[in-house]
């Protein structure tokens, strides 16, 4: 199920609200119901579901005026917006803790649900770094596997364009909005990834760099991905970062072994030493991989046969423990219609019910 194009401009107003996160923002929903009935709901009803008055007045007065400029810019040709209860939300992103309400997409929404391995490393590595991360971005690409980015310079640029020139796909995460190209010098580079892959962002469009989004970029790198691998990185980096969160996430964290005199190899050691898995070749990366992208890629051939509702009740179910309120809240379905799928999903094999919730079956 598609967001509604009626219901767009409270996603939107969501965004704006001062102060509320994710996972704030999923509890209401999941008092009210559905997004409208929270905007639409008396000051009396969502003091009752704990909102403070401050949240009340932001609730009730929404500014439109952005909200219509950014309607605007999801109007555009190849421009899409897709909420965390889109059926196209990708659903290992949606297992997160604090996965996006909303990503704004230019390219092809569809690679959002196509295994994934994410690649990075430093903005300024060496000669011989940048050839490894187009190689083996080039040789994934060729596997099968789209390459999950962040658009930086360096380690980044080069998985891009080694998916690129394997005529793969490849995903650039931004860390801005996508009215705005960072850095600059990647005009070219994004439009290739726009025309071959997507571009998006959780952040409205006329978002500037700034340094705190960064890093809430990089849980949504690692958390579209079935894991990462870090080439060339310092101590101090973000590509550490995109590691610790891969982890949190229970994914895969891969690391590139370099010289001891390298500054840019210790940020891998150090990784190494904490357990990620030491790879020498693409084909370490995907025999690591092969049983989870296996498992992936048998999901999708067997829900070919599910009605749209059946396939977008199931896309909300991850290999973790999901919540049946979360089933709810994500389907975007009533509680009647999703118990009665999640029983048929379950006799067909597709689902278990455990403590807790629901998985899926391996």
């Amino acid at each position: 199920m598609h967001t509604s194009r009626a219901d767009l401009p409270y996603w939107l107003a969501a965004l704006y609200l001062k102060g509320i996160g994710p996972v704030r923002f999923r509890r209401w929903l999941v008092h009210f119901g559905d997004i409208k009935t929270l905007f639409t709901a008396s000051p009396q009803e969502l003091a009752e579901a704990g909102l403070t008055s401050d949240h009340i007045k932001n609730i009730l007065h929404p500014n439109w005026l952005p909200i219509e400029k950014d309607l605007a810019w999801s109007e555009k040709i190849n421009c899409h917006l897709i909420s965390c209860l889109d059926s196209r939300y990708p659903a290992l992103l949606a297992e997160i803790y604090d996965a996006p309400l909303l990503l704004f997409v230019r390219g092809d929404v569809a690679l959002l649900t196509k295994p994934q391995l994410a690649i990075v490393g430093s903005r300024n590595p060496t000669a011989s770094g940048a050839e490894l991360a187009e190689q083996f971005a080039y040789y994934l690409a060729k596997a099968g596997l789209a390459i999950t980015s962040g658009l930086a310079l360096g380690i980044d640029a080069a998985s891009h364009q080694g998916a690129l020139n394997a005529k793969g796909h490849t995903i650039a995460v931004c860390g801005t909005g996508l009215q705005y190209i960072y850095p600059a010098s990647h005009q070219k580079l994004t439009q290739e990834i726009v025309e071959k892959g997507a571009v998006i962002s959780e952040f409205l469009p006329l978002t500037p760099p700034k340094a705190k989004q960064f890093p809430m970029r990089n849980r949504v790198i690692s958390g579209l991905s079935l894991g990462v691998l870090v080439i060339e990185a310092a101590l101090r980096s973000g590509s550490l970062i995109t590691a610790r969160c891969s982890l949190e996430q229970g994914r895969e964290v891969f690391a590139l072994p370099g010289s001891i005199h390298n500054p840019l190899a210790r940020g891998c050691h150090q990784l190494l030493r904490q357990g990620a898995k030491l790879v020498e070749t693409a084909q370490d990366v995907l025999e690591e991989l092969g049983t989870l992208k296996i498992a992936a890629m048998q999901v999708i051939e067997k829900t070919i046969n599910l009605t749209e509702s059946q396939q977008n009740v199931l896309t909300q179910i991850g290999f973790e423990i999901t919540a049946l309120d979360a089933i709810i809240m994500r389907s975007g379905l009533t509680t009647v219609e999703v118990s009665s799928m999640l029983l048929a999903l379950e006799l067909e094999g597709y689902i278990k019910t455990v403590p807790g919730g629901y998985i899926r079956s391996p």
